[in-house]
């Protein structure tokens, strides 16, 4: 027997791959489905099942595509309904893979469709249990995300029977191999491990102490952040079905001159996407152009940001141009027409327009902020990391909600705005969206909140402000 987690960090995404003589199941396949046909050849297996634990809201699974290559069924839980042919299975159906089994577990309150996976041995004896969203590692999904008509309570509610009812009576040795680790959004407390067992979960994570149905449901449902607006944007394309990601990469790997690039720019519904690194987007770039860059939680932050119905032309870096491509499409961008032949290096030997963002170090902040009555800082952090701590009079506006117009319609021309996140990643990404806007007396604070907090020049608060 063989299991093997395939962990894709810029995602906090993680699926599986399950084999035993000869046969194979893969647990909740990203789009790109060519590491799990290779781990099959490699194997001289063949994939026999492919199992979903619920519809992803933050990625597209690759389930359709799988199935094409393979011919393998997809099999859902309980309660769920698509578009396309799946193996609606039972709670507690077995499914036989070589000399192992697969118990179905039917778990919801993330979603009423999540399901768990039970792996028993070649004797029998209960091995591992694939746990999607329902169990992570210090923490449980969260209730909030696709309720349908319920609230969160009540599905808080429903998960409170699941993890009590299916979850805590399995053995404390049985693996535990969730869906996401750090950094995902569909938890809020999730732990840096991406595997565990039943009995540390029992003694670690908060959700599966001893606790009444109100302490859980309060527990879970309070502290929860806006989720990524793109969420159920992905959830509808995992249960409608969506276009192969052959037909996807071959339009978004088209080459364009500058000159069929400036040509496709004249439509004023296209984005202009720039994946460099954040520090080669401020030394230079095309006006209008959005940066987000490759070395980031570029996916999650494009299915932020952008629009999913508008055209966009990739600037990225020469020979990555095929990872911008598979990235996007992972969580559901599938308009993408095309990248700048020999990138921006080719745009700017053709004499085209260039824009920047001046970087400054914390330092030159600090000098400034006592003696500049019209220095504005925008910390574009998330509220709970505002609220850790921050600039004194500092505006907090979160990266996410910026692509909103109104948002950025109170500042002055007068007002020197300096702009800064975390670590420096986020904030290009906002100064590209006010350039986008027209507003340009902007500096990035190079390094962000890591940086800044360490400097005894800055006062730094936890009361809230607001722009006026």
């Amino acid at each position: 027997m063989l299991i093997k987690q395939l962990y894709t960090g810029c995602l906090s995404e993680a699926a599986y791959y399950i084999e035993s003589n000869g046969e194979a199941a893969i647990v909740d396949p990203l789009r790109d489905i060519e590491d799990y046909l290779q781990l099959a050849s490699e194997q001289n297996a063949q994939v026999k099942f492919i199992f979903e634990t619920h519809f992803h809201a933050d990625f597209v699974s690759g389930h359709l595509d799988l199935h094409k290559a393979t011919g393998a069924p997809i099999v859902y839980g309980p309660n769920t309904e698509t578009n396309f042919p799946i193996h609606l299975a039972k709670d507690g159906e077995i499914f036989k893979l070589g000399n192992v089994t697969i118990e179905v577990i039917h778990t919801p309150g993330h979603t009423l469709e999540s399901t768990c996976y039970l792996l028993r041995n070649e004797n029998g004896n209960p091995y591992a249990i694939f746990t999607g969203d329902t169990l992570f590692v210090g923490d449980v999904g969260r209730p909030d995300l696709s309720s349908g008509n319920m609230t969160k309570e009540e599905l808080a509610s429903i998960m409170y029977d699941s993890l009590q009812n299916k979850i805590m009576p399995l053995p404390d040795d049985v693996l535990v191999y969730p869906a996401h680790g750090a950094g995902s959004s569909c938890g809020k407390n999730l732990g840096p491990e991406t595997t565990s067992t039943i009995g540390e979960q029992k003694q670690t994570n908060y959700a599966l102490q001893p606790q009444t149905r109100e302490e859980f449901i309060n527990s879970v449902t309070k502290d929860l952040d806006v989720p990524p607006q793109y969420f159920p944007i992905n959830a509808r394309i995992n249960k409608e079905g969506y276009d192969s990601l052959d037909e996807i990469l071959k339009k978004g790997l088209t080459p364009l001159t500058v000159e069929q690039f400036k040509e496709r720019m004249k439509d004023d519904e296209v984005s202009v996407l720039d994946t460099r690194r954040a520090t080669q987007f401020t030394a230079g770039f095309i006006p209008d152009s959005i940066s987000i860059g490759l070395e980031g939680r570029f996916a999650e932050w494009a299915g932020a940001i952008l629009s999913f119905e508008k055209p966009i032309l990739l600037v990225a870096p020469n020979g990555l141009e095929k990872e911008a491509v598979i990235r996007l499409a992972r969580v559901g961008f599938s308009k993408i027409e095309g990248y700048l032949n020999g990138g921006f290096d080719a745009w700017q030997k053709a004499g085209g327009n260039i824009d920047m963002v001046i970087d400054v170090e914390p330092d030159e902040l600090a000098m400034d902020l006592p003696f500049d009555e019209n220095l504005v800082v925008v910390d574009v952090r998330r509220e709970t990391e505002f609220g850790d701590g921050h600039i004194s009079g500092a505006v907090n506006m979160p990266l996410d909600e910026l692509t909103d117009p109104a948002m950025l319609s109170n500042f002055e021309d007068n007002q020197n705005i300096y702009i800064h996140c975390g670590t420096g990643y986020r904030s290009v990404i906002a100064a590209s969206l006010f350039k986008k806007q027209g507003i340009h007396n902007i500096r990035n604070v190079v390094g962000g909140w890591e940086k800044i907090k360490n400097l005894q020049k800055i006062s730094i608060s936890k009361e809230n402000s607001v722009l006026n």
